[in-house]
């Protein structure tokens, strides 16, 4: 009974030793379970963080070459805008040059055009002498806008010209009207027929007298009314548009050679 006590008491006291030994285990082991712990929530945390600068990297990255992008068409951009600026200069002093020239030309256009009217009276007091007082009228009417400040001398140009274009549609067309010409001496009432600028030709209200213009005698010849009389007749009726058109036998001066 003493040895069963003494191994029963030798029990107890390793069984508290045990416990007492658990016990100090398990209080040495919690501050290491508190370190696990905290480096797990710190290892969550920069890993929170890492996937944040991630994000933020990769955004920054998506803007970057976003950036990138517009940088490289604003380069395309401005050189097509330094391309447009270099013509534009161009076509600046192509202007520049144009307005000096002007500017000459402007001053020796009101010269020419009074050259060109000094001409074109000249002409027509050497044609055959039809609707001399619309013609010279219409001269005296350019050369007097020639003195007005309102008139620019481009108008002015482009009035001679029109006269120009005038004279040239009388040599194509064929035209019949009333005229009171002088012959021998009296002035008679007649019918005057005119054939572009080859032929000038009158006739007697009453059909009896035909003539022609002599433009280098500079004066109203008879023609034989046999020969002319109802060419001219049918052909003043052609000119008003009362008879068809048809080949008609006229008195036309031939071009002499020089």
């Amino acid at each position: 009974m003493n040895r069963f006590k003494s191994v029963l008491l030798a029990a107890c006291v390793a069984s508290g030793a045990l416990g007492v030994a658990a016990s100090a285990s398990a209080e040495s082991l919690e501050p290491i379970l508190e370190v696990g712990k905290q480096r797990t929530a710190d290892a969550k945390a920069s890993q929170a963080k890492i996937d944040r600068l991630a994000d933020e990297t990769r955004d920054l990255l998506s803007d970057y070459k976003t950036v990138m992008k517009q940088i490289d068409g604003l380069k395309v951009y401005n050189a097509r805008l330094e391309r447009q600026i270099a013509n534009q200069n161009r076509r600046i002093t192509d202007i520049d040059s144009s307005v000096a020239e002007a500017a000459v030309i402007q001053r020796q256009i009101p010269p020419l055009v009074a050259r060109m009217l000094d001409g074109l009276e000249q002409f027509v007091a050497l044609d055959y002498p039809f609707e001399l007082d619309r013609r010279e009228g219409n001269i005296e009417a350019v050369r007097s806008n020639l003195d007005r400040s309102d008139v620019t001398s481009a108008e002015a140009f482009r009035q001679v010209l029109e006269l120009y274009s005038i004279e040239l549609q009388y040599g194509r067309g064929i035209e019949s009207y009333a005229e009171t010409i002088e012959l021998n001496g009296v002035e008679r009432e007649v019918n005057i027929l005119r054939i572009g600028r080859i032929a000038l030709i009158y006739q007697s209200t009453d059909g009896a007298e035909t003539g022609a213009w002599n433009n280098e005698t500079r004066s109203w010849e008879p023609l034989s009314a046999g020969d002319y009389a109802r060419a001219v007749r049918t052909g003043i009726r052609i000119a008003n548009k009362q008879a068809t058109i048809e080949l008609l036998n006229m008195p036309i001066a031939a071009p002499e050679a020089n």
